[in-house]
């Protein structure tokens, strides 16, 4: 059976080849009842517009660029699914590079993605910008989520300075007096530091010796072990650790009572992030929860806004909050 054409539809709804067109293609006023005559023939005859010849009309291919560290870490994952979720609501088709702080890899997909002329890029990665020269020529609307590119391409994040320094003083508060923090190693800009910064602040506004532990993004368990492991040995008196994210909080966790180390009376323990998958494997831990939903809403809608030629900031802070858990001791009160 032959596909049906355009012209099977004018002839079925009794309108003309053009109103067709501009049904299709959303173009000018027409009446509720000719787009719903329209619409019920493409129905009817099961018609498809041409989506080839749409985009070389529009200049545009619906598709949606998203590159990320690590879809296995519960951060990243939820993000990746909300995004993916939200895009395709929004009528877009999704591209996904999982480029596991690989320099290489990441360059691989970047240009897949730029040859595949996707009308935006969603990065999220833990950006190498000096190593990657398509990132400092791309011509393509793009955003960032939580890691700073530079100062031209929009950023949206959660406020990380904010969080770093809840974190910090909710273990002051509780009573912790040799906080410890833990961070990645893979950024080159300060923007990617706030936590670290706020902690080093509230620390010595506290007249506390600021110690940061830091460790590759995707560093293989037993790297990790060994190094919070050398913590514990360097520092026997530890008895509070902000780690900057939920995957290295919970290891710590797990090191920590292995060690015989009392949870929280000895040690508090307390993450960032805050994923739906953390809350459910480790429902005890203490977070930053950051508002996952809220970041991909954002990135889709300023990325949208760049892909209309409109207007938007180079910045967006999102708030976070403090997730109890029982890997903090009671706030007491007077």
């Amino acid at each position: 059976m032959n596909q049906p054409k355009m012209t099977d539809v004018a002839k079925l709804a009794g309108v003309s080849t053009n109103t067709v067109s501009r049904v299709i293609h959303h173009r000018g006023y027409l009446s509720e009842k000719t787009i719903a005559k329209v619409e019920a023939a493409m129905q009817t005859l099961h018609y498809q517009p041409n989506m080839i010849a749409q985009q070389l009309q529009s200049h545009r291919t619906k598709s949606i660029g998203i590159l990320v560290p690590s879809v296995a870490n519960p951060f990243f994952g939820e993000l990746t699914y909300q995004l993916e979720r939200n895009l395709f609501s929004n009528g877009f088709k999704v591209f996904l590079g999982n480029a596991e702080n690989d320099i290489h890899k990441e360059r691989a997909y970047l240009q897949q993605l730029l040859a595949r002329q996707v009308d935006g890029l969603i990065i999220a990665t833990h950006n190498h910008q000096n190593k990657i020269p398509e990132y400092t020529d791309i011509n393509l609307p793009l955003v960032t989520i939580d890691r700073y590119l530079n100062e031209t391409i929009p950023n949206i994040s959660s406020d990380n300075y904010a969080g770093g320094k809840l974190a910090t003083e909710t273990l002051i508060e509780r009573g912790a007096k040799e906080i410890i923090h833990t961070d990645s190693v893979e950024s080159f800009d300060k923007n990617d530091y706030l936590r670290n910064k706020a902690y080093e602040d509230v620390m010595i506004a506290n007249n506390r010796q600021p110690i940061t532990y830091k460790i590759k993004f995707n560093a293989n368990i037993n790297e990790k072990k060994k190094l919070y492991n050398k913590l514990f040995d360097e520092h026997p008196n530890v008895d509070g650790i902000f780690a900057s994210n939920d995957v290295d909080a919970i290891l710590i966790l797990e090191i920590a009572q292995q060690r015989g180390i009392k949870i929280p009376q000895d040690l508090q323990i307390i993450g960032y992030d805050g994923a739906p998958t953390t809350k459910i494997m480790r429902p005890e831990l203490a977070t930053i929860v950051q508002p996952i939903q809220l970041i991909a809403k954002t990135s889709i809608s300023v990325l949208k806004h760049l892909i209309n030629n409109k207007h938007v900031e180079n910045k967006y802070v999102l708030p976070i909050l403090l997730r109890e858990g029982s890997t903090l001791k009671k706030l007491t009160t007077n």
